[in-house]
């Protein structure tokens, strides 16, 4: 796992979630043999330990929420479980969500822990995407912790001055935060290209 070649990997984890997404939603054997599949590769080959991946789960969660409102909203037979009448149809589109989302980002999650980042950008070259988006990628790896870090710094001195983000009180001087920091971002994107047209940038990365 941690010594195939990003392109390899990368080709192999498309391939499993585009079969994934293309098994139909009433095949319910399959999706179990999906997963245990996926959890196979990654706890007993990869050794990934299950708590990393029950941590970044948690970008599932907003998926999750809409797949629990379908069975209210979607519209046909209903079935009725604690009193409640649940729509058939939206019973099936919300398992469908939840099954094949909750797979992909396991598979995804499994590429990411075994393979650099680096390497993926190579991969993707390899695999012969467009020299732009693989740059744009690349830039996004590289400043992500910087920019981190600006919000930091930013909810540390909104906090020092009695501010709360978390309170809804307070929401609007978050607002404000995130949107200095989009403009401080884009700012220092600028001051990057304009350093690197100045070395001779063409648009290809030596």
């Amino acid at each position: 796992m941690y010594r195939a070649p990003a392109h390899v990997k990368i080709l192999v984890l498309l391939a499993f979630v585009l079969t994934v997404v293309a098994t139909p939603r009433e095949w319910f054997g399959a999706f179990g043999g999906y997963l245990v599949a996926i959890l196979g590769v990654a706890l007993l080959v990869a050794r990934i330990p299950f708590g990393w991946l029950a941590k970044r789960m948690v970008i599932e969660v907003p998926f999750l929420v809409f797949a629990a409102l379908m069975p209210f909203v979607v519209r046909g037979p209903e079935i009725e479980v604690l009193g409640v009448g649940l729509s058939e149809p939206g019973l099936l589109a919300a398992w469908g969500l939840a099954a094949k989302g909750t797979i992909g980002v396991l598979a995804s999650l499994t590429l990411a822990a075994t393979t650099e980042p680096v390497a993926v950008l190579a991969g993707l070259q390899r695999l012969r995407m467009p020299d732009l988006i693989v740059q744009i990628m690349g830039f996004m790896v590289r400043y992500l912790s910087v920019v981190t870090g600006d919000l930091q710094r930013m909810l540390t001195a909104m906090r020092s001055r009695g501010a709360d983000p978390r309170s809804p009180r307070h929401w609007p001087a978050l607002a404000r935060t995130l949107g200095a920091l989009f403009v401080r971002s884009y700012e220092r994107g600028e001051r990057v290209h304009l350093a690197m047209l100045s070395r001779g940038y063409d648009g290809r990365l030596p």
